[in-house]
């Protein structure tokens, strides 16, 4: 399959228009047991600190891990290509060396000494992983061309018009795989980290990310993301994918665009496409969405605690993007230095909660633990109720996507005098019989 086509199928992804494809029923070995309950934070390093730096990162893991963080999810630390660079800095998915670190962050001492840190903290360190192409002046371009692919005059293309940043490689080299799973080798045995996010996976040859995760285990048991959604990948490959189209349809439901109907199918849908052990990593925001969608208080406006909440609650994996609990209301420059306003720490105590509540209840466990989930729409409202069960634990959470206040029987809910919301940690109130929920509230009780 051409990358064209590739390319023009990872948009389609991107956007939640893919069709379902029959579930698999297969299993992925060597599932790691901390991935059952994970809570992911997105490090943008170069924006992350007034400094940019790995060391200035390491300073806020302590804080980081109060959040609840599980998983380090860090872009890549590679040093970036000069050539064809777009803006002062350039895109960390333009690698001009697989096995260096970017002297603007810092050293391969100061990333060792981050990955021993978190580790110490009891946190994992994942790798943002570019396999489908490198930057214009990275050593492969000139030792072997026929690593990439080329046009009908013999010129070397990027893998999609616009990205002109980067060249893309060709898997038909035998060769080039080999050596990029000996560098992603590399940061596992000699860094010491424990996995790899791997950018559009989707556009890679599925045999290959097989092939990588057999050789890959045998070094060491990892953890593997995939920014793509195919059941597919996660047969041999990878142990979670990106949850794209309930990204998208937070955003439409929280602008009244969808509703909580649209909710209930999409889970009903999921059943029938993803494996027992599978997980989507849910998300309100990331680096792609932050600086070319914009925030997620432009895309949801009001509704974006409760979205959050979501994330959290349904099956799979929550995500915390740099900057995204103090409240970050700008797009990030993408290829040029910004800054986040840290002082906001109002939310900290938010997510703590939700993380807590995560790691607590064998309800929202998720992959090879994962809990069971009936998703219904409540008295015909835009009210969704979520259902979690797992042997005698079961939660209850009920969102209002509403902009307006609504009053709810609370015994269809279930819900009775002295029943402690536990986000709030409040009593429910319920009078005569009826709640009250405010618009976009959530209430989560056990």
């Amino acid at each position: 399959m051409t990358k064209t086509i590739l390319a023009v199928l990872f948009a389609l992804l991107v956007l939640g228009a893919c069709a379902p494809t029959p579930k698999s029923t297969d299993l992925l070995p060597g599932r790691v047991e901390w991935a059952a309950n994970p809570v992911i934070y997105e490090v943008n390093i170069r924006q992350f600190s007034n400094e940019g730096t790995i060391t200035a990162v390491t300073n806020q893991l302590p804080r980081l891990k109060s959040l609840g963080v599980d998983i380090l999810w860090v872009m890549p630390v590679q040093p970036i290509s000069l050539k064809n660079r777009k803006g002062t800095l350039g895109s960390y998915y333009a690698v001009a060396d697989y096995t260096a670190v970017n002297p603007e962050f810092g050293s391969m001492a100061d990333f060792k000494s981050f990955v021993d840190k978190a580790h110490e903290l009891g946190m994992k360190v994942i790798l943002d992983w570019v396999a489908n192409h490198t930057g214009w002046d990275n050593k492969w371009i000139t030792a072997h061309p026929d690593w990439y692919t080329h046009d009908s005059t013999g010129v070397i293309v990027p893998p999609v018009a616009d990205w002109t940043d980067v060249a893309d490689l060709n898997y038909d080299s035998k060769p080039m795989r080999a050596v990029m799973v000996d560098a992603m080798k590399f940061w596992l045995t000699d860094a010491g980290i424990d996995g790899f996010r791997c950018d559009v996976a989707g556009m890679v040859p599925l045999d290959f990310w097989n092939d990588a995760r057999a050789e890959l285990s045998k070094v060491k048991p990892l953890f593997m993301l995939a920014e793509a959604s195919e059941p597919d990948l996660m047969v041999h490959a990878f142990d979670a994918a990106y949850g794209w189209e309930f990204h998208h349809l937070m955003n439409a439901v929280a602008r009244g665009e969808k509703t909580a109907d649209a909710m209930v199918k999409y889970f009903e849908k999921n059943d029938t496409v993803y494996a027992a052990d599978d997980i989507l990593m849910n998300f309100v925001t990331n680096h792609d969405e932050n600086s070319w969608n914009g925030s997620e208080y432009e895309r949801m406006g009001d509704g974006v605690n409760c979205m959050v909440a979501l994330s959290y609650i349904v099956n799979g994996m929550p995500l915390i993007y740099t900057g995204q609990e103090a409240g970050l209301k700008h797009r990030l420059r993408f290829f040029d230095k910004d800054t986040i306003n840290w002082s906001d720490t109002t939310l900290y105590a938010y997510y703590r909660k939700l993380s807590e509540q995560k790691h607590r209840l064998p309800a929202l466990a998720t992959g090879m633990r994962a809990a069971g989930m009936k998703a219904s729409v409540v008295d015909g409202k835009n009210i969704l109720k979520i259902v979690r069960t797992a042997d005698k634990s079961q939660l209850n959470a009920v969102f209002n996507f509403m902009q307006a206040s609504v009053d709810l029987d609370a015994s269809v809910l279930g819900v009775g005098n002295g029943t402690v919301d536990l986000l709030s940690g409040r009593p429910i109130v319920v009078k005569e019989n009826t709640i009250t929920l405010s618009p976009f509230e959530v209430i989560v009780w056990e």
